[in-house]
């Protein structure tokens, strides 16, 4: 496949709305354009109001907005029109049916317009992956990290370490070369001052609980407890809706049920579990033992019992940082014994509902809020990043400095992957291994 291809997608929803966007991308974006309007491209980034029509036979297909971003200015860095159609499935149907028969013109493959952003420069890994993530973003806590990577923090915080230990290696390579050049004597100590602060920054970075990977994908939740707790009923009062079966039956509740909210704008999944008792049959002990096991997972528990019941608590169900102890059903019995870390509530009537609502946004937002600076969100930034603060733990002890220079191009490489840099080595292994298997 070619970049030169002049490619055209919907760029809304499909469906029936107020407004539909329609984008073409590519260096027959321009003919096309004027081919459906039948008059010279617009003055650029200017809102023309036109009438589409269809080239094969001049069949009217709407009345919009029509603007035209000629390359490099543009979003792909391409030239790129943006069709902006009234929103009816067959307004948008017509117009890709019209674009597919002009010569030249595919429709886009899912992503290709970032792709092609990328390719041209305009974003970095980190930027384009941001993308996705605003797109996918569902509370604000997720929205505001996704505005946050795509306008480059995350890529500038790694390109600043990246260019450090480009001069650490420069110098170093300096003093390899040029060993009788009356180099400044202090050479070998300040490249090594900087490998040790970038060292010290990508472990700083790396030991943040996962929080930016949290954030888009949710806290995770668990309702643990005794049977007829109310487990299933806090679960729907919280979602408000009727996500888990309600019964009196002890036992109902097999299986986890997930339900996915947005707790005071943070992303959170709730998971209702099986009720914890000795199980009556192996179906009820294998929901027990996923019990324990989301138990075990997740990154906080909600622990409820039954007012009206004196049971013991389930020891390994213990107190923590991690756990919010809750008595339910206090509308039964008021004068019920709690201890100091529960906090009291009844489902059925709404007490104490809101309390606890704010108790977990505030241990949720604790979790998900670290210093200030961008926070790393997937797991191939956390494995990049594994790979060259492994690299730079070499450097100080590598017995020749050849091999020292060499860990410091393994640690650029590596942080290089996660913003899509490649330098003229990389391109050479990349291209090598396209001619190896016959590309």
């Amino acid at each position: 496949m070619t970049t030169r291809d002049t490619i055209f997608a919907p760029a809304t929803p499909a469906g029936r709305g107020g407004v539909a966007v329609l984008r073409i991308s590519g260096p027959g974006a321009g003919a096309a354009l004027q081919a459906l309007t039948g008059r010279p491209l617009p003055a650029p980034r200017l809102a023309t109001l036109a009438e589409l029509r269809d080239p094969a036979d001049a069949t009217p297909l709407d009345r919009g907005l029509v603007l035209w971003f000629p390359g490099p200015a543009s979003y792909t860095g391409e030239d790129v029109v943006e069709l902006h159609l009234h929103g009816g499935r067959a307004v948008t149907r017509g117009l890709v049916e019209a674009l597919s028969r002009i010569g030249g013109m595919r429709p886009a493959e899912p992503g290709e317009f970032t792709r092609r952003a990328f390719l041209a420069g305009k974003l970095d890994l980190t930027e384009a992956e941001a993308v996705v993530d605003l797109v996918d973003a569902e509370t604000k806590a997720q929205r505001l990290q996704a505005l946050r990577q795509l306008g480059g923090a995350l890529g500038a915080l790694y390109e600043g370490w990246r260019s450090a230990l480009m001069r650490a290696l420069a110098m170093t390579e300096a003093a390899l070369d040029f060993p009788d050049e009356g180099l400044p004597p202090d050479l070998a100590a300040e490249a090594e001052r900087i490998v040790a602060g970038v060292s010290a920054a990508i472990a700083a970075h790396l030991d943040d609980s996962g929080r930016g990977e949290r954030l888009r994908e949710g806290v995770h939740i668990a309702i643990l407890g005794p049977v007829n707790a109310g487990k299933s009923s806090l679960l729907n009062a919280l979602a408000r809706r009727d996500a888990a079966i309600v019964s009196d039956r002890p036992g109902t509740t097999r299986d986890v049920v997930e339900v996915a909210l947005d707790l005071r704008g943070f992303p959170v999944v709730l998971a209702d579990t099986a009720g914890l008792r000795e199980a009556a049959d192996e179906i009820e002990a294998e929901g027990i033992r996923r019990s324990h096991r989301r138990a075990a997972e997740a990154d906080l528990r909600l622990v409820i019992r039954d007012a009206g019941e004196l049971a013991p608590a389930d020891p390994s169900l213990g107190p923590g940082p991690d756990t919010i102890r809750v008595l339910n059903k206090i509308d039964q019995a008021p004068d019920a014994p709690r201890a100091d870390d529960e906090i009291a509530i009844s489902v059925r009537t709404g007490a104490g509902l809101d309390r606890l609502l704010d108790m977990l946004a505030e241990a949720v937002e604790r979790r998900l809020t670290g210093d200030g600076s961008p926070a790393l969100t997937r797991a191939r930034h956390r494995v990049a990043l594994e790979d060259a603060r492994d690299a730079l733990a070499r450097v100080p002890s590598a017995p020749l400095p050849e091999l020292a220079a060499e860990d410091l191009r393994l640690a650029l490489r590596a942080i290089g992957r996660i913003t899509g840099r490649v330098d003229v080595e990389d391109m050479l292994d990349l291209l090598f291994g396209s001619f190896c298997i016959g590309k």
